[in-house]
């Protein structure tokens, strides 16, 4: 265990352990995997770059090599733990990083159960590179839970759910498909990326790990790539922890130190990004320059009522369809002045993109128009700036870029 974690130290008497159990999750957000420092009684744990640590004796050891351990990543995964509900957290050099690693727990010959409208990287990891490393894939709608069944073959082990979907934020049941999964001996991944663990932990749904790319609302600052993951059983844990360190994808302690330090304030964030979502999808629900909006929050969203079950908030992801063509929704992408045109998403600022062309661009052009993907499909992350400006500036563009639909037409 790092001293950093330690029940005690020479400034303090035994402390009670930072656990979910006993604390809410701004607590846990701040001070999980963040005592104070047993060498020196820094407050906040200082930054250790070393790649190499002395042994007291041969094999008589707290780190040895920073591959293998670190005492910034070791801070930082017990804070995963504890926010996602969990006896075991890992960290990794990115969100796909964290995906392989999960994925390499498979023998040859498996076969893996994934949603459908899964994120990109996913998809093009599961059908080009695990494929080769001999596991199969077979994507399924699973917002249609018995779908699950039907799927099923002697050698699947693995169910990949992404809930909400990534972009057209369908929802999953979670404790739904871990029952039927469970039953057939398959164990169940999900990303709890869009949701993070303040509005949805998995674990305590049935789910066997949750994973997520800390890069977005994890760090939450747009300056860390890097991938997370928990889980509350031990075996898994054990395989997690050899390929960690066998294949060596572990995040820089520079970078473990800036995402505990966004962790901190993940609860002060996360708030404010539901509630200026929440609004900006209520504002294109009544926009005439707006064919449909998707975001769980809305009682239009034919999940809703699942949402409000299985979710504690809706999050800061909103996708809708401009009223237009792809060149309409490329117009609103130029002309926003606040939302960033980005790839990414959970920072504090607000970034749009365009799926069909960006994050999705490459599935096949029918496997898009089948989610939902289509041309006029925008997708926002909602930022914490004040919602009064980010509503101005979504009103100005689709005025803009809408109205210009017309001139097209005359020409």
């Amino acid at each position: 265990m790092s001293p950093a974690n330690a029940s005690h130290n020479r400034f303090g008497a035994h402390a009670a352990p930072i656990t979910s159990a006993t604390y809410g999750f701004g607590t846990l957000a701040i001070h999980a995997g963040s005592e104070p420092d047993a060498a020196t009684g820094a407050v906040i744990p200082p930054l250790s770059l070393s790649t190499t640590f002395k042994q007291r004796a041969v094999g008589d050891f707290v780190y040895e090599y920073s591959r293998s351990d670190n005492p910034n990543r070791s801070n930082l995964e017990a804070a995963i733990a504890a926010l996602e509900h969990g006896t075991h957290g890992f960290a990794f050099s990115s969100g796909s990083a964290t995906t392989a690693t999960v994925l390499n727990t498979l023998p040859q010959g498996s076969h893996v159960i994934s949603v459908n409208d899964v994120y990109g990287g996913t998809h093009r990891y599961l059908n080009k590179v695990a494929q080769s490393l001999g596991v199969t894939t077979t994507f399924v709608d699973l917002a249609q839970v018995d779908n699950l069944r039907d799927a099923i073959r002697e050698n699947s082990r693995l169910v990949w759910i992404e809930t909400p979907t990534n972009p057209t934020l369908r929802l999953v049941d979670i404790a739904a498909v871990a029952e039927i999964a469970h039953e057939a001996g398959l164990f169940v991944v999900v990303d709890n990326t869009f949701l993070s663990p303040y509005f949805q932990t998995p674990l305590d749904l049935g789910a066997d790990i949750v994973v997520h790319s800390a890069t977005k609302y994890i760090n939450g600052h747009s300056d860390v790539v890097m991938g997370v993951a928990a889980t509350n059983n031990d075996a898994l844990a054990s395989k997690l922890r050899f390929l960690q360190n066998a294949i060596g994808a572990v995040p820089s302690p520079f970078d473990c130190y800036q995402a505990q330090r966004g962790i901190k304030t993940l609860h002060l964030r996360m708030r404010q990004h539901a509630l200026n979502a929440q609004r900006v999808a209520e504002y294109l629900e009544a926009s005439s320059f707006v064919e449909s909006v998707i975001y769980p929050g809305l009682k239009s969203h034919p999940q809703h009522e699942l949402a409000c079950r299985q979710m504690r908030g809706f999050g800061g992801m909103v996708s809708f369809r401009i009223l237009g063509d792809t060149n309409t929704a490329d117009r609103f992408l130029q002309r926003t002045r606040l939302f960033t045109l980005a790839e990414s998403l959970g920072g504090v600022e607000s970034l749009a993109e365009l799926p069909a062309r960006m994050t999705h661009a490459g599935l096949a052009p029918e496997e898009r128009n089948e989610l939902g993907i289509t041309g006029n499909l925008i997708r926002l992350s909602v930022g914490v700036e004040d919602i009064e400006d980010l509503i101005a500036d979504i009103a100005q563009a689709l005025d803009s870029a809408v109205r210009d639909n017309s001139d097209e037409i005359a020409i």
